[in-house]
């Protein structure tokens, strides 16, 4: 069969798509393989969050969280999780966020920090915020040896000397160290030098920590008083009950040695034979 000019021209053209199609396909392959494992590579983020790739920024506010969510990108720079119903911070909750710079958990019920809860967090931390949440208690175990800028105010505080010790290591925010209230305190000194009343809220309910604190309030000093009277009074129980002993022990001994004499003095004396009188006559 014939083939004409024109059919000859469009095999050819044919046959030069087909092989730059072929030239194609691989490089094809390879881009579709490549982003495949950068989707596999890259860090996912948590759900209910928004993350920021540009910024290294984590948005996970008003999201209905009741704990900490898992998986944040441990090159997160700041992460927020503000406005939510988180209740505690266990221990090793941001133990992979090293670069972590702000971290805000305002506005939440926290009431518990674990022991080291905020120890794992690295060096390059400027600013930690636990305001508006329903701290009572906190020790400097649990804050570590952070020196971020530190928000703690509006919490419910319970003031005593782990909380007056915890407020001389932290760095806290001067604009809102005033907002650190006693809802209640321990018994403690003054300036009036008065004891407040036991099962009250006490005589520094309500007045912030600081100014209590500048105004010569030592809630370590009853600490440190009660102890040592705690001290002697645990001395004199024991040495009391040493004496007791000692004389329980002297009693009994004198009881076992009296029944022991008049043992002794029940038993029949020995008569004395012949030979003892003539040896003694003799004598004479």
């Amino acid at each position: 069969m014939y083939s004409g000019p024109c059919e000859d021209r469009w095999t050819s053209i044919t046959t030069r798509r087909r092989s730059k199609g072929g030239a194609l396909l691989p490089w094809l392959c390879i881009l579709l393989f490549s982003t495949s494992l950068w989707g596999q590579a890259s860090p996912q983020c948590p759900a209910s969050c928004h993350c920021a790739w540009d910024t290294s920024t984590v948005l996970c506010s008003d999201a209905g969280l009741q704990e900490i969510p898992q998986g944040i990108p441990p090159d997160t720079v700041s992460l927020h999780l503000e406005r939510n119903n988180i209740r505690s911070i266990p221990e090793s909750a941001f133990s992979e966020l090293v670069h972590l710079r702000d971290l805000y958990l305002s506005h939440n019920h926290i009431d518990t920090l674990s022991s080291g809860a905020l120890r794992h967090l690295g060096p390059e931390l400027r600013l930690l915020d636990l305001s508006h949440n329903q701290l009572r208690q906190a020790s400097r175990d649990e804050f570590g040896s952070t020196q971020a800028k530190t928000r703690l105010y509006h919490n419910p505080w319970h003031c005593d000397c782990t909380l007056q010790e915890l407020m001389e290591t932290l760095n806290l925010e001067p604009e809102t160290v005033n907002g650190i209230v006693c809802e209640s305190s321990v018994r403690g000194l003054g300036e009036s030098s008065r004891w407040e009343e036991l099962g009250g809220l006490g005589e520094h309910a309500g007045q912030p920590l600081v100014r209590l604190l500048d105004s010569g309030v030592n809630f370590c000093s009853l600490h440190r008083k009660t102890t040592d009277v705690a001290m002697l009074v645990t001395m004199f129980v024991w040495f009391f009950m040493v004496i007791v002993y000692v004389v329980y022990y002297v009693r009994q001994n004198q009881a076992e040695a009296r029944r022991h004499l008049e043992y002794l003095k029940s038993l029949p004396s020995p008569r004395k034979t012949p030979t003892e009188t003539d040896t003694l006559s003799t004598g004479f």
